[in-house]
């Protein structure tokens, strides 16, 4: 039992082949597996040693396919990496510590937080980290943000500058928070990249400057070792059911020692290879903690300023038909 399943594998290449690298160190003859909706069309699932087309999460069908699948290969532990499957795949964990799979993810409750931006708001002014006001839908100050209590990647975002800007159905959907608006010029924008042992303890904590960033995802992006660090370690050193990798986004004002709390994903986030290669090494961690039952040691030495440019590349399927 020492293979691993990436779960909604998509694009996420550079974590399929981190793990890939890791695992090798400590099983030779283990291997990485992927799974997706549309697993041809996937590039990660291309670079796993193996992968196998999945439901969507919507269907009452794909826990028990996932479980098959973890049987078939004997598979040790699960990693998500998507937002909308982190509740489906918590909620059901028993059930697949059961069978003798790990769901490597936090529980129940702080994904139910994270997933609510109100909730994540409140556990964040909880633990002494300031955010964004939220305005009242008849008392706001312009210029402010718009986005939904459970978005993700940027998805219907708006920036209200002038009273025009507004479309009665900002007003309209519950879901939609009014946000005191955080000016670029003012705060400068990072995701950290955390890494939370079995024991719900911070190990380590990599600010990532995000420079330019596509479709919500970090595009260009540096490490910083800088005031976050410490930041985090004395508000979020501990937090009940965190396990694993967590990313939280912050502002930090350019010229002040202010730093807002944004959001919470308790996921590996698409920026997270930067941190890799910086030398925190997450997925080594998870398999000495959860494969190995090693204790994982809180990590500083990774390696600041070092800039992330990404690029598009092309992996090529000879024979494809779909």
């Amino acid at each position: 039992m020492n293979n691993i399943l990436i779960t909604s594998a998509g694009k996420r290449v550079s974590l399929v082949k981190a793990f890939k690298t890791e695992q090798k160190k400590y099983f030779p003859e283990g291997i990485i597996i992927t799974v997706d909706a549309n697993p041809q069309l996937s590039a990660a699932c291309h670079v796993a040693d193996k992968f196998y087309k999945v439901p969507r999460l919507n269907d009452p069908d794909y826990i028990n396919e996932l479980i098959s699948i973890c049987k078939l290969n004997d598979i040790s532990l699960i990693i998500p990496t998507i937002d909308t499957e982190l509740l489906l795949l918590s909620e059901n964990e028993p059930r697949l510590l059961a069978e003798g799979v790990i769901p490597v993810i936090s529980s129940v409750d702080l994904v139910r937080i994270c997933g609510d931006k109100r909730l994540t708001h409140n556990f964040f002014e909880s633990h002494g980290v300031k955010t964004a006001r939220e305005y009242l839908k008849t008392d706001y100050k312009l210029p402010l943000f718009i986005k939904p209590i459970d978005g993700s990647r940027s998805i219907d975002t708006f920036i209200i500058s002038k009273e025009e800007d507004f479309r009665d159905s900002y007003f309209e959907d519950k879901k939609l928070m009014f946000l005191e608006y955080l000016d670029h010029k003012v705060y400068e924008e990072y995701t950290c990249d955390l890494y939370y042992g079995k024991d719900f303890s911070l190990k380590c904590v990599v600010p990532r400057k995000r420079i330019e960033v596509r479709d919500g995802e970090v595009n260009k992006g540096k490490t910083e070792k800088n005031i976050l660090v410490r930041y985090v370690k004395a508000h979020l050193n501990f937090i009940e059911g965190a396990r694993g990798c967590l990313t939280v986004q912050f502002f930090k004002h350019k010229f002040e020692n202010s730093i807002i709390g944004i959001e919470i994903n308790p996921r590996f986030g698409g920026g997270f290879p930067l941190s890799y290669f910086a030398g925190a090494n997450f997925p080594e961690w998870i398999i000495q903690e959860y494969m190995l039952n090693q204790p994982v040691e809180p990590f500083d030495d990774w390696e600041d300023n070092l800039l992330m440019l990404r690029y598009d590349n092309e992996i090529l399927i000879h024979g494809f038909k779909d």
